[in-house]
Parts: C-alpha cells; structure tokens; sequence
C-alpha cells in the first residue's frame, strides 16, 4: 500500500523549530491537525509513539502531503532511525496507520512509530508533544 500523506507528532510539527521541521515544510502541504489511537512517550528530548487498540489514547499531531515522496522519505527515514545503521539504527519504523483529521475525515498516513520498549519512558498522558 502507498501514500503520500505523513503524520508527525513531535519534532517534525509545522511549527517545531529545526532544520528537519523546516525540510519537511519546504517539501510537502500542510493537510491539517489530527490524530490517531495511541500512546505518547518522552524518549528523549523528543517523543516515540506506539499504536494502541483503545479508542480512549490519541496521539495528537499535523499531517502532511509529500510532494516528491521518495526524495523526501529517504532523508526523513535517515532523520528518523530506520534502518540497521547509525547512532539510532532501528529506533523507528515507518508504519501506514488509518489517522483521523480534526473534521473527522480518514487518511491513510505514514508515522514514524517508536520501535524500542517504552517500559521506563514517561508517559505522555496528554498524547499531545507541545
């Protein structure tokens, strides 16, 4: 299954201030605000979302349109620890996740989904980063 569509939830929100945030600006259309059914947790100075089956635990988020999707994913997925190699090799997965936009519309959206055990990470109750 493709998309074109990415759900960001912490360092890469429109209006975080890094380099990374602003590549994602320069490359893609801000779709809106959203969320989807999971949990929130501090990992370090940035977050790490996993997915849950409670309709209850949102992680709140933008989403974005890609506009040269495998341009744009390959550095993102650099950023974001995919893969075996690097100083965070394997930190992240890429996931396509059914997320909900704030009007209530579906989308079919990648997420970067924190793939290492939360047991000992804070809790992000709110679901929501800033």
């Amino acid at each position: 299954m493709k998309s074109d569509y990415l759900f960001v939830y912490g360092t890469l929100l429109k209006d975080f201030e890094s380099y990374m945030s602003k590549f994602l600006e320069r490359n893609s259309e801000f779709v809106g605000e959203g969320y989807f059914h999971g949990n929130l947790y501090k990992v370090s100075w940035y977050p790490g979302a996993v997915l849950s089956d409670n309709a209850e635990e949102k992680v709140y988020g933008h989403i974005f349109r890609i506009l040269n999707p495998e341009k744009t994913f390959k550095v993102l997925d650099d950023y974001e620890g995919i893969g075996d190699t690097g100083e965070h090799a394997n930190e992240y997965t890429r996931t396509l996740i059914e997320a909900s936009l704030d009007n209530k519309e579906s989308v079919k959206t990648w997420v970067y989904l924190y793939n290492l055990p939360t047991t000992s990470l804070k809790h992000i109750v709110s679901g929501k980063y800033v």
